[in-house]
């Protein structure tokens, strides 16, 4: 029988077996892989046999296989199957569950076992069983076939082992993302000899994993700036609510060679996932783009107040000034308070302001606002850009220029660096990366301040209910001490802030601030927490591998386990167990609450952490030997 059709869950399978692929168990070679008859070893595990491709010649898969199981070495060797429409490997693992109509007494039942030449393994009540094929048995998959055609039984469900998908975060595939070190840095720029320092970087790809994905849609970032090219590819769909000082209207005046500087500033932030290009910090986030920057009090009011009226979330300023001729007056100072503290329907508004590029001992007057997140500027080797102004207001650095630069969005006039010649106009080492026109390289605090801008968006797409007073806190105390420790004095520094932005910890940190409730009371979380370090009271008792669960992940940061295992415990008062695992060379630690006797009372915890946002699935504490 080439094909068989089989009961499956809730449903039926019709199986095909691979022409190729069988699964083998031996206990006394290792290593398949070294046998005349094995070709690869292709998964160590899989339903208790490990998966292997024959070398088969022109034998057909089903008298190779026989001549394999004839082998001395060979315990157990089994068909792999795929089902209609899929691509995954099914192995079965020989035992069966079998739920007999409940007008049969256990003789019948035993009959029908013998009938198959079947070893009981389990009986869980007067009508279920689970049995598992003998040498004498035909394959499970045909019993169990057969047992479904038998009126003495009312299901039958052959066991089988798959490969689940792991729910992890899909990275997005934009050609650019490998050259984007801010994001991700991995220790050199990948299409030049150029050596960065590893995990110098805002952990934003760490950031999209911990949320499995790039955060939410219902967020908006306006950038206040000049030069917006709203045709570029990485912006043009993501434009919400534009705004022109100077018309009053949502007409964008665009092809002033002088204006350019709002298209990278943008695109640092917020550059679409869209296949091609670059990816701003928050991909989903929604565009605001506010053209014209001004000293005029009437036009600072106007850019803050429109953000206010029409409900934006957090507001970039990559400007400023630091000539004393140029400070703010009392009713400036007002109206970016009252943005702060009054948009988002009394939430306020997170306004970010860059310090500046004077390598001045003092900030731009409108980053020394009290209410605002002053941000400097770090290096892909963590130290301090040296462009980048100091003060006693800055609030954290973010990685931008002075080792390696930013690659960031151009827009289509731009004409570059006057004084360089053809690609050096827009690349440091002249080397043209991305659609010819649509990139180049980018820096200074200009860069920093939407990269943290877009750090922001993350933090509200988990906790949209945060004030703009507590993203700036969290920020702060989840940032990553850099340089000297001389440099920093009760936790600050005048060159890095409170550190260098950490946006994995911050929607950590945002996401704990959540589950409690954002009540006010909120111990802070340790910076070493995300990498495992630190004090914690533990009892650690053996759980035996019987029972129902709610399975939430599977993790490979131990920190990770450590925060989610103390909040689940707190919200749900039900043990939480860890199951530590191998996965491709690596360890995997899985999480599940609650042991429960019956699956029904892990099916009411389910819900009960459904209501409150966490999504899981039942699991067999079996299941995680």
């Amino acid at each position: 029988m080439s094909k068989l059709s089989v009961k499956a869950g809730k449903g039926e399978l019709f199986l095909s077996k691979s022409s190729k692929l069988v699964g083998l168990k031996s206990e006394s070679i290792k290593n398949l892989a070294a046998t005349d008859y094995v070709e690869e070893e292709v998964f160590k595990s899989l339903g208790g046999f490990k998966v292997v491709a024959l070398d088969k010649g022109l034998a057909s898969i089903d008298d190779k296989l026989d001549e394999v199981r004839a082998k001395t070495e060979i315990e157990v060797g089994t068909h792999v199957y795929y089902a209609e429409g899929s691509t995954r490997p099914l192995v079965p693992t020989g035992e069966i569950y079998i739920i007999f109509q409940n007008t049969t007494n256990v003789e019948e039942q035993n009959l029908v076992l013998d009938e198959y030449a079947l070893v009981l393994v389990e009986r869980r009540g007067p009508y279920k069983v689970i049995a598992k094929v003998s040498k004498a048995s035909p394959n499970p998959l045909k019993v169990a076939h057969f047992l479904q055609q038998i009126s003495l039984v009312q299901h039958a469900e052959p066991d089988m082992d798959s490969l689940l998908e792991e729910y992890d975060f899909n990275r997005p595939n934009d050609d650019l993302l490998a050259h984007q070190w801010h994001l991700e840095n991995k220790g050199k720029v990948v299409d030049a000899n150029w050596q960065l320092k590893k995990n110098a970087d805002a952990k934003v790809v760490d950031a999209w994993r911990r949320l499995g994905s790039m955060g939410s849609e219902d967020i908006s970032i306006a950038v206040i700036d000049n030069g917006f090219d709203l045709t570029h590819p990485d912006l043009k769909n993501k434009v919400h609510k534009p705004y022109d000082l100077v018309t009053e209207t949502d007409n964008i005046e665009q092809g002033d060679p002088r204006f350019t500087h709002g298209t990278t500033c943008a695109s640092v932030a917020l550059s679409a996932a869209n296949g091609t290009g670059i990816v701003g910090a928050a991909p989903n986030a929604k565009f605001t783009p506010i053209n014209g920057t001004s000293f005029s009090l009437r036009a600072t009011e106007e850019m803050f107040d429109y953000c206010v009226r029409e409900d934006i979330d957090i507001i970039s300023c990559s400007w400023g000034s630091t000539d004393p001729a140029f400070t703010l007056s009392p009713m400036k100072e007002e109206a970016i308070a009252h943005a702060a503290r009054n948009g988002r329907k009394g939430k306020g508004c997170i306004i970010l302001f860059a310090v500046g590029n004077d390598n001045f001992d003092y900030v731009s007057f409108y980053a020394a606002h009290p209410d605002v997140i002053a941000v400097a500027a770090s290096t892909s080797k963590d130290e301090h850009a040296d462009y980048s102004n100091r003060g006693r207001e800055v609030s954290i650095c973010a990685p931008s220029n002075g080792d390696w630069p930013i690659t960031a969005a151009r827009a289509w006039w731009d004409n570059g660096v006057s004084w360089e010649e053809g690609a050096f106009r827009y690349w440091r080492d002249g080397q043209q990366r991305g659609e010819p026109g649509k990139y180049k390289h980018f820096g200074g605090t200009s860069s920093a301040c939407p990269l943290a801008a877009g750090v922001c968006a993350l933090i509200l797409s988990v906790n949209p209910e945060l004030t703009a007073v507590e993203v700036k806190d969290i920020l702060e105390k989840t940032a990553d001490k850099i340089g000297s420790p001389a440099a920093y004095f009760n936790g600050h520094s005048t060159k890095y802030g409170h550190g260098r932005i950490n946006a994995d910890k911050a929607v950590a940190e945002a996401i704990r601030r959540k589950d409690l409730g954002n009540a006010g009371e909120n111990p802070e979380v340790e910076n070493t927490l995300a990498k495992g370090r630190g004090i914690f009271h533990f009892s650690v008792v053996r759980q035996a591998s019987v029972g129902y669960g709610v399975q939430i992940g599977a993790f490979a940061e131990y920190g990770n386990v450590l925060i989610q295992a103390e909040k689940l415990q707190r919200m749900f008062d039900e043990k939480v167990i860890v199951s530590i695992n191998e996965l491709d060379g690596r360890t995997v630690y899985k999480i599940v609450v609650g042991a429960f006797d019956q699956k029904n009372s892990a099916i009411q915890l389910q819900k009960q952490m459904k209501e409150r946002d966490i999504n899981g699935f039942i699991r067999n504490l079996k299941d995680l030997v």
